[in-house]
């Protein structure tokens, strides 16, 4: 009988291994097979090469294998062509806790336990400070050592109570009774005694409390987070490019919207001269964030190139005395006008911090030529003055929030502090000056939360 010769070309494999891509496989059957037969051997061809890790970019194999009960021998020849190999890391086990990590991860934000104890450190004196204005200390002073700690908790807790609405105080209330009647076995008779659980109970109320709570702070955030967008437009998100001169400035709320602004443009269309402003509205947070937007309007709409500086001024104390609630809400303010020809700057400080003009030698000059904060007298007389540039020369605006800015031992940063990191300065650029004034202030405050806004304004000549 004739052996019949047949070729059998299997089609390429795409396979994945630990070790690299199988690009193609092409078995070479020579020997007469059934179909079926021809089948079989190439299932096993199949999961011969899926086993296989190919070592090289080309592998050949020649395996001897009896098929079938006849005793015939079938020879192949398995030839993989291999891509060259990409090193990849070996897929281990998983780590242990892997669950325990992933969920610290994304409880504590990735924060080490130094930085989580500083925030909390940070926020137990914020908090302590919140409730404490409504402790009378004079009354607490005047008691004996020994009662001292009771009154103090006890004005406190209302402190915390009062700060709810009615429905929540009921609520913490309850809780708190809860917990104390939960304590106690009352024994009624041999072998009987009352015991009322209500820990549970107790627990449930405190969260839904919490959760009371927590959805107004969200709310409430998110508003903030609104406002403090729309608050970002009114000031500038970069210096403007001023010819012979470098600007720079930056701003840090002590809460999502601030008080404080600042500001530097050209008022009119002939670019001569650049308006530079920063001011601090008195009091913190959303009412003093809705004055500094009606003085940035004012501002805006007075400002061109016909007016005089001394009007302008005049024009924003009036424009403020009508809406300071008598005197209340008034605004301190710096506002220059510097020529860009001649590098001379006119100024007049509404009774604001003091700017300090440092000298390209290290000499130190503060800019207190003006008057009376905006918004308390309507017919407040205000005084200009002027200096002149020189190339080297710096000019560090900024708010009290810088001086005042306190430490953990309550200590403030000072004006001292502030004149000392000034005369220091090297021959730097405004962002780089800007940059070590603020690393100075961080500095020395370290992690504790400030109650004030932080703004600060460089105008340099460089030489």
């Amino acid at each position: 009988m004739k052996r019949a010769n047949h070729r059998v070309d299997v089609p390429a494999f795409r396979l994945l291994s630990g070790t690299g891509t199988l690009a193609c496989a092409r078995l070479k059957l020579r020997q007469g097979l059934s179909e079926e037969r021809q089948r079989h051997v190439t299932s096993q061809t199949d999961a011969s090469l899926v086993r296989s890790t190919g070592k090289s970019a080309c592998a050949t194999k020649t395996i001897q294998q009896s098929l079938d009960a006849h005793g015939r021998q079938i020879a192949y020849t398995a030839t993989v062509s291999q891509s060259p190999r990409v090193p990849v890391s070996p897929i281990g086990p998983r780590p242990r806790f892997a669950k325990t990590r992933h969920f610290w991860f994304r409880l504590s934000e990735g924060r080490q336990v130094d930085d989580l104890w500083s925030q909390f450190m940070a926020d137990a004196r914020s908090s302590y400070g919140f409730y404490g204005k409504d402790v009378d200390w004079e009354e607490i002073n005047a008691m004996p050592k020994w009662r001292r700690p009771f009154h103090i908790a006890k004005q406190f807790f209302w402190a915390l109570l009062l700060k709810l609405s009615p429905v929540r105080r009921v609520l913490l209330f309850a809780s708190l009774v809860l917990l104390v009647i939960s304590g106690p076995k009352v024994h009624i008779a041999e072998n009987i005694y009352f015991d009322f659980n209500g820990e549970t109970a107790a627990a449930l109320i405190l969260l839904l409390l919490l959760s009371l709570e927590l959805a107004d702070r969200v709310v409430m955030k998110r508003d903030l987070e609104i406002a403090r967008e729309i608050q970002s437009w009114l000031v500038p998100s970069r210096p403007p490019e001023v010819p012979g001169a470098d600007i720079a400035f930056y701003t840090r709320p002590q809460n999502s919207v601030a008080g404080d602004y600042y500001d530097a443009f050209f008022p009119g269309k002939k670019r001569e001269k650049l308006l530079v402003v920063i001011a601090d509205v008195a009091g913190k947070s959303v009412p003093a964030a809705l004055l500094m937007s009606t003085l940035q309007a004012s501002l805006r709409t007075l400002a061109n190139d016909t007016i005089s500086l001394h009007d302008l001024v005049v024009g924003l104390n009036t424009y403020a005395s009508a809406h300071s609630l008598d005197g209340r809400r008034f605004t301190t303010a710096m506002i220059a006008e510097y020529d860009i020809a001649t590098r001379r700057m006119t100024y007049v400080n509404a009774g604001h911090n003091p700017p300090i003009l440092r000298r390209k030698d290290g000499a130190l000059e503060k800019l207190e030529v003006g008057g009376l904060p905006l918004g308390i007298e309507p017919d407040a007389a205000y005084e200009t003055a002027a200096i002149q540039f020189e190339p080297g020369d710096a000019l560090i605006l900024y708010t009290d929030g810088v001086v005042e800015a306190f430490n953990d031992r309550g200590e403030e940063f000072g004006n001292n502090r502030w004149q000392d990191a000034i005369r220091a300065l090297p021959e730097i650029s405004a962002e780089q000056t800007l940059a070590s004034l603020m690393r100075n202030v961080d500095r020395f405050v370290g992690a504790t939360r400030q109650s004030d806004d932080i703004t600060c304004l460089i105008l340099r000549t460089p030489r």
